[in-house]
């Protein structure tokens, strides 16, 4: 029998996104110290997990064996897995969650409570799905404000009926250590709740094959779930008014799982990269190592979204890209914010900004020489001592 604490993981679905990746490399994290249960709405297809997001993950091997993740952060620990609903209906479940907000909301707010209703049972909680009422205190890592809940004087009908009916408590919410996915979300938190938390950067992969900047295509990456709010569609047309400028440049769009994807938008996007079969390409759900394999052979990214923190940019950086991104949100901090060659504010900017330094080899020198000393932010290593020193905190609190 295992000696170790136990601990219990809340993190209601995996659609795909930064999100998710920070929830399984927690697991990771803190699967060589504890023994834990991830708790989800949907049972989970682990193996696919692992290879979209390059861990390792299992279920139920012997509690000795986790011990590999301490030295080896490719080689995860076991974790048990506890779903309400079972694997049969995830498709199911995906396409609810993604097309239908309050049956998201009430799905979300129904696996809390039965979450909340075993929290006692373990040594420590936490949930790697923002900010939360865990039924005790523990620890929440927060990717932005008021995803699970609303304070009750701006609430929904909607959100407050959830509120009440599952008993959902914002002092306990407020009780948790709060951890932030980048400092402006921990701005955020801090005017949402009151809260200081601190920051702990989503970790980026390093197992990448470097490539020189003369073997690199002169090709673009647009990563991220193909939503309304990424903007995929203004990435193309932002690449087309380029590639009239006379840049012959490519455009590969990756995007993850979610059932948005069969659905109005995603044809849109379809649509218009069938419109410029000639350079741009659109994969989905590509494994792991395609994608880090696709980021290190191309020298651009370009991404539209702000975000509270920006994942996607993050691993861009670490595989020696340029990424250019919008000038509001959390991908600032990933390529610093004196880069302004890379930062824009309108497509006409991004337009301008990504001519300048597509004609200027020394401007692409200076800013890969910058962004090279921002890699060490987002390390594994990192990001699993911070992980750990937190959990300890609480834990012996």
């Amino acid at each position: 029998m295992s000696q170790r604490k136990t601990m219990a993981i809340w993190q209601p679905y995996f659609l795909g996104g930064g999100a998710e990746a920070v929830a399984l490399w927690t697991l990771v994290a803190l699967g060589s110290t504890y023994d834990i249960t991830l708790h989800t709405l949907v049972d989970i297809d682990l193996d696919r997990l692992n290879t979209m997001y390059g861990t390792a993950l299992s279920r139920d091997r012997p509690a000795s064996d986790s011990a590999r993740a301490t030295t080896c952060p490719q080689a995860g620990p076991a974790i048990q897995v506890k779903a309400l609903l079972g694997s049969r209906l995830r498709p199911w479940i995906h396409r609810l969650i993604a097309n239908l907000p309050w049956m998201r909301l009430g799905l979300i707010h129904w696996s809390l409570a039965r979450f909340r209703a075993v929290s006692a049972d373990y040594d420590l909680v936490m949930s790697t799905y923002n900010a939360v009422d865990l039924g005790r205190p523990g620890l929440q890592y927060l990717h932005w404000v008021h995803v699970v809940e609303q304070s009750w004087s701006q609430a929904t009908p909607a959100m407050k009926l959830m509120l009440w009916w599952f008993k959902f408590s914002p002092e306990r919410l407020q009780a948790n250590r709060s951890l932030a996915n980048s400092i402006h979300t921990a701005q955020a938190v801090q005017q949402a709740y009151g809260l200081g938390p601190q920051v702990v950067y989503p970790p980026v992969t390093t197992a990448l094959t470097p490539l020189t900047w003369a073997q690199k295509e002169q090709a673009f990456v647009c990563s991220g779930r193909v939503v309304v709010a990424k903007y995929t569609h203004r990435v193309i047309e932002i690449l087309a008014a380029v590639r009239r400028q006379g840049f012959d440049i490519k455009l590969y769009i990756t995007g993850g799982g979610g059932g948005t994807y069969s659905w109005g938008y995603g044809r849109k996007v379809r649509r218009l990269a069938a419109a410029h079969a000639d350079w741009v390409q659109l994969y989905y759900d590509l494994p792991y190592s395609d994608y880090l394999a696709l980021l290190t052979r191309c020298r651009y990214g370009l991404h539209h979204k702000p975000e509270p923190f920006g994942i996607a940019v993050a691993e861009m950086v670490q595989a020696g890209m340029i990424p250019f991104v919008t000038n509001r949100g959390g991908q600032i901090e990933i390529v610093n914010s004196a880069n302004t060659d890379i930062i824009f504010q309108s497509a006409q900017e991004a337009v301008d900004k990504i001519v300048a330094v597509l004609a200027s080899p020394q401007r692409q020198r200076t800013l890969l020489d910058s962004l090279q000393q921002q890699r060490t932010l987002f390390s594994f290593d990192r990001f699993m001592r911070a992980m750990q020193q937190a959990a300890r905190e609480i834990d012996t609190n």
